[in-house]
């Protein structure tokens, strides 16, 4: 059974089944979603696991879910980095579970993938696709996090979303800074922009626009002088994600328009007025089979600046840069 994450998100009591799957690159939503579990069932007892956990020993995992006393509360189980050897603990569970309640986390599954299409096709199951937030996405959990706030302004609201890059958990970062920063409930324009960095995000953009671009002299320059925030690599890979899907709009659009300038126009929301040659010299570049090979790498790299925390984030974000700007060239 599917389920729409924004109809869940507004009411958790949607989801009716007591085995739910939860897939996709949206890690923001995902741990939102934990949280919002935990504290409307405050009296139940979390019990977290690894999928890797349950099939090293799976007996301690079924011997924590069936045994159930009057006395102990109801138990909640996470079960997280899930994948398609899990099915058959999901299929030996389904048989007999009752009250107790399940939520497994997976990176992106595709379509392909058994355990997406069980949980998708089941009565029994419910799977809910984490997709990346959009802008309207975005600007609505700030409004819901700021409000009572005075400047909260269409200014101060694009600021706060291009800074987040559309990534729900750099944005919880930032509104965290802006309530501890603006205790008056007062928010200044030129404060906020210090606040954010926003120059050394914009000295970020300046090196993905390069790149994009295939400005091989400028972009090989910038990147000998740059030594990155290794804190922000995974808010650098989302801002080239946020551009390349920008890009991939104005490509859709541009078919019915037949015209790049007329595309650029209508892509909502609005593009800044000084962004638009950079999308000009982009779009030109830019298909949709390109700006898929780089999505799928920015999200193996992702994957690896999260699981090793060793490897050096510097060369590879700079390795990535470098490979875009080829690419920008084929």
């Amino acid at each position: 059974m599917n389920y729409k994450s924004y109809l869940v998100e507004q009411n958790l009591a949607t989801i009716k089944e007591n085995i739910t799957l939860l897939f996709g690159e949206n890690l923001g939503f995902k741990n939102d979603l934990k949280n919002k579990i935990k504290l409307e069932n405050k009296k139940s007892e979390i019990i977290n696991y690894t999928q890797e956990e349950i099939l090293k020993d799976s007996t301690v995992f079924f011997n924590n879910l069936t045994n159930i006393s009057l006395f102990e509360n109801n138990k909640i189980f996470f079960i997280n980095n899930a994948n398609d050897k899990l099915l058959p603990i999901v299929e030996e569970v389904e048989k007999f579970i009752n009250d107790q309640r399940i939520y497994i986390f997976s990176e992106v599954l595709d379509k392909r993938s058994k355990l997406r299409n069980y949980f998708e096709k089941s009565r029994n199951c419910a799977a809910i696709a984490c997709y990346l937030d959009n802008e309207i996405g975005i600007k609505k959990i700030i409004n819901e996090e700021l409000k009572g706030y005075v400047g909260l302004n269409a200014e101060n609201l694009n600021l706060i979303t291009e800074n987040s890059s559309l990534d729900r958990s750099k944005l919880k970062n930032e509104l965290e800074k802006i309530k501890t920063y603006f205790t008056d409930k007062k928010i200044e324009f030129d404060k906020l922009k210090k606040l954010l960095n926003v120059r050394e995000n914009e000295s970020f953009d300046k090196l993905r626009d390069l790149s994009l671009n295939g400005d091989k002299t400028r972009t090989n320059k910038l990147l000998s002088d740059t030594n990155f925030d290794l804190e922000k690599s995974i808010f650098y890979l989302s801002s080239i994600n946020h551009r390349l899907d920008k890009l991939n709009q104005i490509n859709k659009i541009r078919i019915v328009e037949k015209n790049l300038e007329k595309a650029i126009e209508n892509v909502k929301p609005p593009i800044f007025w000084k962004d638009k040659p950079n999308f000009m010299t982009q779009a030109k570049k830019w298909n949709e089979e390109k700006i898929r090979y780089v999505l799928d790498k920015t999200y193996k790299l992702e994957i690896k600046l999260k699981s090793n925390s060793t490897i050096n984030k510097n060369i590879l974000i700079k390795m990535l840069l470098v490979d875009i700007c080829r690419m920008a060239n084929v």
